[in-house]
């Protein structure tokens, strides 16, 4: 099953034209889907992905990015 990964391009705290090739790199065969999550209480507050069913925050995108690891699917 792929990677469900989806970040907001609405969010202050995450950049999408630095955030979408970081998760390329680590998840090159997922699908990535960008637009907003109506997330927005934790969105103005934390940076935020959503991962394979799990909003995972943190205050910068890095370690948003790096919280989400732990979340993604190996691939057969």
């Amino acid at each position: 099953m792929a990677n469900d990964i989806r970040i907001c391009d609405k969010c202050k705290h995450m950049r999408v034209k630095t955030t979408l090739p970081k998760l390329q790199k680590l998840v090159p065969d997922a699908e990535i889907k960008v637009a907003c999550k109506s997330y927005c209480g934790p969105c103005s507050r934390y940076a935020f992905i959503f991962i394979n069913g799990r909003y995972v925050t943190a205050p910068t995108e890095d370690e948003a990015i790096e919280k989400a690891k732990k979340y993604i699917k190996a691939q057969d």
